[in-house]
């Protein structure tokens, strides 16, 4: 730990609180405004993951030719802006995508600044704190701002602008260090030559398809908590969906920090371990149907993530640090990702559009995750070979 990764630190927990406070303060416009349909959510969610993939091409080599603390700022002031239209009476959904812009912006420059700051032994216990930032600030952001907007939509939008203009002062604290790959290329042509060389190595494949199918899912279970809990719990506001996304972020907290002592970013093999048992526990979770419960099972699904995501987002890290560049990395993975979010986004509009009950919709999930998992790590290579020496293979 050092002074700008502390900075650092600040910097995120804030951004991602007002994330997730706008997220929730959305929902509830959707949930108080008369005719609003069920696409109206699905749709509020895609509108933020388009721009990760339309503007892929170029985020990422933008956060390696300046300076990513500089890029921070800019993401953020986007955010700011998106946050502001919104408190201004502009559409929700155009609002959230111009937040999704910033945040596609923000995203490269946030995990590709860790390796030029941390040394590789410790870039798994630095990705630990951030997700853990993130986490607690997901928490915080989901409780507060669920709360806050079932009283005041106004007063919560006055807090969610609030937090990105104190996140814009803590990155002023980050060192603006020189950008490693000032000279590479940018545009679609760069993109497509970056990828294919990222998926030629067995372990950023992996780390790719690996964090796409994470976070695939996870976008799907958040829209199916605020389809199913009131059928199957009952619950009645915003406030009740966001306790149960609490207990999901707090198992996620914890499996972020205990992460670095179970699995090293040189045995990435085991990753593949927690993607299993986060699969078996949604298929628990489709079995029940009362609140505290699912509140365990929702934490259980939470840590098996963080044991996840966490190792594999620094082993991707570390590959394009000493490769193509942290920040083109990033966008390679935030394209994969957000692709995935959306087709799973998709996919289930249409299958609630459908009128096909969210519970079976959970099954289903469980078990697409089950073998997507498999399908995934089936050639990744041992844990024994280091990630120097697989590069030099390459």
């Amino acid at each position: 730990m050092n002074r700008g990764l502390y900075a650092l630190l600040g910097a995120q927990f804030l951004t991602a609180l007002a994330d997730n406070a706008i997220l929730f303060t959305a929902i509830a416009i959707a949930m108080t405004t008369p005719g609003t349909g069920a696409w109206y959510i699905p749709a509020l969610q895609g509108a933020f993951l388009v721009a990760f993939v339309v503007l892929a091409p170029w985020v990422g080599s933008l956060a390696d030719r300046r300076p990513k603390a500089t890029i921070l700022m800019v993401g953020n002031g986007l955010k700011c802006a998106g946050a502001l239209l919104m408190w201004l009476g502009v559409e929700p959904i155009a609002a959230y995508g111009l937040i999704g812009i910033g945040a596609a912006v923000y995203g490269p420059a946030k995990y590709g600044i860790l390796p030029e700051m941390i040394s590789h032994e410790r870039l798994v216990q630095a990705n630990g704190w951030i997700e853990g930032s993130t986490i607690a600030a997901i928490i915080l952001g989901t409780v507060v701002g669920a709360r806050v907007a079932d009283s005041s939509i106004s007063g919560a939008l006055i807090l969610v602008i609030a937090c990105y203009g104190c996140s814009i002062v803590a990155t002023l604290f980050i060192p603006r260090l020189a950008p490693q790959h000032a000279g590479d290329g940018i545009g679609i042509g760069h993109f497509l030559g970056i990828t294919r060389r990222l998926f030629k190595e067995s372990r950023a494949r992996f780390a790719m398809l690996g964090t796409s199918l994470f976070w695939a899912t996870s976008a799907v279970l958040r829209l199916l908590l605020v389809a199913w809990a009131p059928v199957v719990l009952l619950t009645r506001n915003t406030a009740d969906i966001a306790d149960l996304t609490l207990a999901l972020a707090l198992g996620l907290v914890i499996g972020s920090l205990v992460v670095p002592k179970l699995i090293p970013i040189d045995k990435l093999r085991r990753a593949r371990l927690a993607a299993y048992g986060m699969g078996l526990t949604v298929l628990i979770l489709s079995t029940l149907d009362a609140v505290w419960p699912t509140r365990v099972v929702l934490a259980i699904i939470g840590f098996t993530g963080g044991l996840f995501v966490v190792p594999v987002n620094a082993a991707l890290q570390e590959i394009g640090h000493r490769t193509i560049g942290s920040g083109g990395v990033i966008a390679v993975q935030n394209f994969f990702e957000n692709v995935s979010m959306l087709a799973a986004v998709a996919t289930y509009t249409a299958v609630s559009a459908a009128g096909i009950a969210p519970t079976p919709t959970i099954l289903v999930t469980g078990c697409l995750l089950l073998v997507a998992t498999f399908l995934v790590s089936r050639h990744l290579p041992p844990d024994t070979e280091t990630p120097s020496a697989q590069g030099q293979s390459n």
